[in-house]
């Protein structure tokens, strides 16, 4: 009797846990030929809410974090990527991805971690400045996370869309919630995986899955979130999520081209996600009667 192959359960993935959607709802994904290749979770507001819960309470410890600690739990998670590279390649094959492509795909994206990796420690020292003031001052701006942020990642880009967005907020102090494809939503569930079996706390990425044109909306309304970062080019939802973040000045960034995220990495990918803190600090007279000379 032939036996009957057990199929991977794709679920979301909210604070180091892997529910299924609230909603109860799922949607079959299917490959070029017709056949249903998964079933994947239709996210809900709710499971959305909650996903925003996780992230505020993971803000305070992940932010708060030695710089070379979150520089090595990202490469630690590029270990892991490198130690799957061949379920992710699979994964996106069975998503219509050509071989050479999702190996070339799967190859970015690690090495995508490993450079936000080598820039925690970094950035702080490219963006702060120390300030010339007319009293007896130091004047000091520096860098500080934004705090949770709300990401619609690339409809068409699986694996390396999703990590371009991720690794610079995560790089800088920041949680995230985030929305994967809903085309080729594979690399992000087993991307989760990845995250669940790292060093990475729990809450500090909650990735769902499902409709954008559902769920944008409700990315751009809550309160709790502080800013948005869209990588799609739909003009509606763009036009919408602009609107909506007015409400409490959220931050606001789109990438309709996807490969400017992918191809032009760096630090300011970062600093885009971080709020410059200024403090005062008295100089003590020289000369005084306090110490002086």
């Amino acid at each position: 009797m032939p036996r009957i192959e057990i199929q991977k359960t794709y679920k979301i993935f909210i604070n180091g846990q892997f529910p299924r959607t609230e909603s109860g709802r799922y949607y079959p994904l299917k490959n070029k030929k017709g056949d249903v290749i998964a079933n994947i979770c239709l996210s809900s507001r709710k499971d959305f809410r909650n996903a925003v819960v996780a992230a505020r309470g993971a803000f305070g410890g992940w932010s708060g974090r030695a710089a070379f600690n979150r520089s090595q739990i990202l490469y630690r998670i590029a270990e892991m990527m490198e130690g799957r590279k061949e379920q992710f390649i699979a994964e996106l094959v069975a998503q219509n991805t050509p071989v050479k492509a999702a190996k070339h795909e799967v190859e970015e994206a690690i090495d995508t971690m490993v450079y936000y990796a080598g820039w925690c420690d970094k950035y702080q020292a490219l963006f702060s400045s120390v300030n010339p003031v007319a009293s007896s001052h130091y004047n000091f701006s520096v860098p500080e996370p934004t705090g949770v942020v709300a990401i619609i990642a690339s409809e068409y880009l699986s694996l390396i869309g999703l990590v371009s967005a991720i690794a610079p907020v995560i790089a800088g102090g920041n949680t995230c919630v985030v929305l994967a494809s809903e085309s080729m939503p594979l690399c992000a569930v087993t991307f989760a995986e990845v995250l669940n079996t790292s060093d990475l706390s729990a809450g500090v990425v909650n990735i769902l899955t499902g409709k954008s044109e559902e769920l944008h909306t409700h990315f751009s309304t809550h309160l709790d979130v502080n800013a948005i970062l869209y990588c799609r080019n739909n003009k509606s939802e763009i036009k919408t999520i602009k609107e909506n973040a007015s409400l409490n000045v959220k931050r606001v960034f789109v990438y309709e081209n996807d490969l400017k995220l992918i191809k032009a990495q760096g630090p300011y990918f970062i600093f885009d996600f971080q709020e410059i803190k200024t403090t005062w600090h008295p100089i003590e007279n020289i000369g005084s009667s306090k110490g002086g000379y």
